[in-house]
């Protein structure tokens, strides 16, 4: 982003690990904030605190993730006799 500061790069011998969380049917979680490096090579920025990486490229806002993952099913009917 123009007029941002770069980063401040710390010592990875010091600097606390972030934590990434890894669900089988969902997103990366991931502590931010966060730069990810999209395959243009092309850098988007989040500063929330925790963010959802989409890892089904469903997501209309890729990389973030939308829940595009869910399955979308209808509630079952209930039978109406009267």
């Amino acid at each position: 982003m123009p007029n941002c500061p770069e980063p401040v790069r710390k010592d990875p011998e010091t600097e606390t690990p972030r934590r990434v969380v890894a669900r089988r049917q969902g997103p990366l979680l991931m502590e931010g904030p966060v730069e990810v490096e999209l395959e243009d090579g092309s850098v988007v920025r989040s500063d929330r605190f925790r963010v959802a990486l989409c890892t089904c490229a469903r997501s209309r806002r890729f990389p973030w993730c939308d829940t595009s993952h869910r399955t979308r099913e209808q509630p079952p009917q209930r039978d109406r006799r009267t």
